[in-house]
C-alpha cells in the first residue's frame, strides 16, 4: 500500500543521504591524507625542496612523491571501502537498524584513521630502515641527485608495505564492526 511505498521512499532517501555523507567523509579524508603524505615527505627528505626539484624535472623525486601518496591512499581506500560496506544491503527501516548502520560507519571511520596513522608510521620507518640497510647509499641524497633506480626501489618498498598495512587495517575494521 501507500504506507509501505512511503516507508521504502524514506528508507531510500535516508540511504542516499548517508551514502552522500560517506562520500564527503571519504573526500575529506583523502585530501587530508594527501596533505599528510606531503607533510611527511617534508620530514623524510631532510631539507630537500621537492617542489623545486619537481619543477626542475627531477624524476626520482617525482617517483618518491607519487609512492608516498599512492601508499597512503591504498590504506585509506580500505577504510573508505569499510565505510561503503557499512551500509551495503541494509534496509534502513527501523531505529535499531539505523543505529547499527551508524555504529558501522563509526567502525569504518575508525578504520580510516587507524590506517592513516599506521601508513604514516610505516612509511617513516620503512624509509629510515631502508636508509640503514642500503649500506654506502644515502637514500635521500641519491633521490635528490636524480637516481631513478634508488627512487624506484624506495617506491616499491613503500607500496608493498602499504598493501600489507591495508590488509591489517581491514582486519581491524572487521573486529571493530563486530564489537559495535
Amino acid at each position: 500500500g501507500p504506507q509501505s511505498r512511503d516507508a521504502m521512499l524514506g528508507s531510500t532517501l535516508l540511504g542516499l543521504f548517508l551514502a552522500f555523507v560517506q562520500l564527503i567523509i571519504g573526500l575529506i579524508l583523502s585530501i587530508a591524507t594527501i596533505y599528510l603524505g606531503i607533510s611527511l615527505l617534508d620530514v623524510l627528505t631532510k631539507g630537500v625542496d621537492y617542489w623545486d626539484e619537481l619543477k626542475n624535472g627531477n624524476v626520482a623525486i617525482g617517483i618518491l612523491v607519487a609512492a608516498v601518496v599512492v601508499s597512503i591512499s591504498l590504506v585509506v581506500q580500505s577504510g573508505v571501502a569499510g565505510l561503503n560496506e557499512a551500509l551495503f544491503g541494509i534496509e534502513l527501516t527501523s531505529p535499531t537498524v539505523i543505529i547499527s548502520a551508524i555504529n558501522r560507519n563509526i567502525a569504518g571511520i575508525s578504520q580510516v584513521l587507524i590506517g592513516i596513522i599506521l601508513a604514516v608510521v610505516a612509511i617513516y620507518l620503512a624509509i629510515h630502515i631502508l636508509d640503514k640497510v642500503a649500506v654506502n647509499i644515502e637514500l635521500m641524497e641519491e633521490i635528490k641527485g636524480g637516481n631513478v633506480a634508488v627512487a624506484i626501489v624506495t617506491a616499491g618498498v613503500l607500496i608493498a608495505i602499504s598493501f600489507v598495512i591495508q590488509a591489517g587495517v581491514t582486519g581491524i575494521y572487521k573486529m571493530i564492526a563486530q564489537v559495535l
